[in-house]
């Protein structure tokens, strides 16, 4: 079976960790041009991207992207009827792999990349295989109640999340100065 080569999450979250307000809404305290620029250009490098039911990027290159959208809306594995390039994939019903392979982009021979884009499950799900994790930063951003970028924030930072997880981080790069919103590329140790 198959697998991406390289998986790549992209997230940016408020000082409490959180991506989404109690309302499962990103807010537009959390919306920054250089972030979405960065977002997109890392999407962009990216061979599909996979994501929960009610996230989605919504950059101009959306629609050119293979998906995967996780759902408990299938059994298993099923065409995406609102995208023909891509599934709809239920992790209860198929492993990982099977989906990947169902959306035909990918072989072993192949260099080919997932981006994740949220949510809090989705993000957890690859934590033990994530090559890089881009984790944008807003300070001054609290969304008390809000949702969270992985599983067990706010109990940990998603710092700590990622460290635990073997990913470390490289150094911050500075997104937006006027408004001290920085990038800081995690890495597997691997």
């Amino acid at each position: 079976m198959t697998r991406p080569s390289r998986i790549e999450g992209f997230a940016i979250v408020s000082d409490d960790g959180m991506l989404a307000g109690a309302d499962h809404v990103m807010p537009e305290a959390l919306k920054f041009d250089a972030d979405q620029r960065y977002f997109a250009d890392g999407l962009d490098r990216c061979d599909a991207v996979i994501h929960g039911r009610h996230s989605h990027e919504q950059q101009p290159h959306s629609p050119r992207r293979h998906r995967i959208t996780v759902s408990n809306r299938v059994a298993a594995i099923a065409p995406d009827p609102d995208n023909a390039k891509g599934i709809l994939w239920n992790p209860a019903g198929a492993p990982f792999e099977k989906a990947w392979e169902a959306l035909g982009i990918g072989t072993a021979s192949l260099d080919t990349s997932l981006g994740v884009v949220g949510a809090t499950s989705v993000f957890g799900m690859f934590l033990d295989t994530y090559d890089a994790f881009h984790l944008s930063h807003a300070p001054g951003v609290k969304l008390p109640g809000g949702v969270p970028v992985f599983p067990g924030v706010p109990q940990q930072t998603p710092q700590q999340v990622l460290a635990r997880h073997g990913l470390a981080p490289g150094p911050a790069q500075v997104l937006d100065a006027a408004h001290g919103l920085t990038v800081t590329v995690w890495r597997c140790g691997k």
